[in-house]
């Protein structure tokens, strides 16, 4: 078939979080067929910043459930909110 784009915004639990050692982290917990293709840091409030990732799976495995999943059980992230889906 094809091939899925997920976009989540991922918010650290708190300032002192280091976002870089967060993606690399991100990046180890992810499902097997699912690829960190980009991602970006964002400003929210008050000097906290925000991921954006784009991750890419392929669209028969399905899984964003999974995926959510994984992004939340990584130490260090308050939250996970889907921001966008669709196909490549």
């Amino acid at each position: 078939m094809g091939e899925v784009g997920l976009q989540y915004r991922i918010l650290p639990e708190g300032l002192e979080i280091d976002l870089d050692v967060l993606l690399a982290s991100i990046k180890k917990s992810l499902p097997a067929g699912a690829n960190l293709r980009a991602s970006e840091q964002k400003p929210v409030a008050y000097g906290l910043k925000a991921l954006h990732i784009l991750i890419v799976m392929d669209d028969k495995k399905g899984g964003s459930e999974v995926v959510e999943e994984a992004l939340g059980k990584v130490p260090g992230v308050q939250s996970v909110e889907m921001v966008e889906i669709g196909l490549l």
